[in-house]
C-alpha cells in the first residue's frame, strides 16, 4: 500500500499513514476527469437566460391595416416577428444544463484526482484539526504551521463544526466534509489537506 506523510497542527510530522492503492495510487484518466469536470460546471450554470416571444412582448393587439386593398403585404400584429420590436422567434428559454455521468466513471474519475494530488505531493494529511471554538486567526496559524499557501481545499469529517466555521472567512480556503469531496474542487485548489478521520471516510465511499 502506498504511503503519505502524517503531520500535526503544529506542523510537525506525525508518522505516516497508509493509503488503498486503488484509490490514492492509480494511473490518472485525463479523459474522465475532463467528462467530470465537464458535468460539474454545466450543473453550475444557472441557466436563467430568456427573450420574449410574441405572446410576451407589449403591445400589437390590433390588426395594424386592413388585409386586402392597400398595396401593402398583409399583416395580423406589429409584434409579429418581423417587425422591429417584436417577439424573438426560437430564443433562449429558461433551462436546466445540469446532467449525469455514469457513477463509476465519476468515481474512477475523483480515484483519478485523488492520485495525482498524491503523486505530485499536493495532499496533506493532518492527524485532526481541533478547535475549543471556532476561530479563523487559528485555522490561518494552522496552515502557516504547514506552510501552505494558495488555494486549499481542506476535507473534514463531518461533524467537526467548529473547523468548518474557522476556515469560512479565509478567502483562498474552501473546506468541505468527506461527503462532498467532488472532482472540480480537487483540481479547483493547488493543495488538498485532509484530517486522517476524513481520508478512512474517503477510503470507505470509493473502496
Amino acid at each position: 500500500m502506498a504511503q503519505v506523510d502524517v503531520f500535526k497542527q503544529s506542523g510537525a510530522k506525525n508518522g505516516a499513514t497508509d493509503v488503498k492503492d486503488e484509490i490514492f495510487a492509480i494511473e490518472p484518466n485525463n479523459h474522465v476527469i475532463a467528462d467530470a469536470v465537464i458535468m460539474q460546471q454545466a450543473s453550475l450554470r444557472q441557466g436563467t437566460h430568456a427573450v420574449k416571444n410574441r405572446s410576451a412582448v407589449r403591445g400589437g393587439g390590433r390588426k395594424p391595416w386592413r388585409q386586402k386593398g392597400t398595396g401593402r403585404a398583409r399583416q395580423g400584429s406589429i409584434r409579429s416577428p418581423q417587425w422591429r420590436g417584436g417577439g424573438i422567434v426560437f430564443g433562449p428559454t429558461p433551462r436546466s444544463y445540469a446532467y449525469k455521468i455514469p457513477r463509476k466513471v465519476y468515481r474512477l474519475a475523483l480515484k483519478s484526482v485523488l492520485s495525482q494530488k498524491v503523486a505530485d505531493q499536493e495532499l496533506i494529511v493532518v492527524d485532526e484539526l481541533k478547535f475549543d471554538q471556532p476561530s479563523t486567526k487559528t485555522f490561518k496559524q494552522l496552515l502557516d504551521n504547514l506552510k501552505i499557501n494558495g488555494r486549499t481545499l481542506v476535507v473534514v469529517e463531518a461533524d467537526n463544526t467548529n473547523a468548518i466555521l474557522s476556515a469560512q472567512n479565509l478567502p483562498q480556503v474552501k473546506i468541505i466534509t468527506a461527503d462532498d469531496v467532488n472532482v472540480l474542487d480537487v483540481i479547483n485548489n493547488q493543495q488538498t489537506v485532509m484530517t486522517q478521520a476524513a481520508l478512512k471516510q474517503i477510503e470507505e465511499a470509493l473502496g
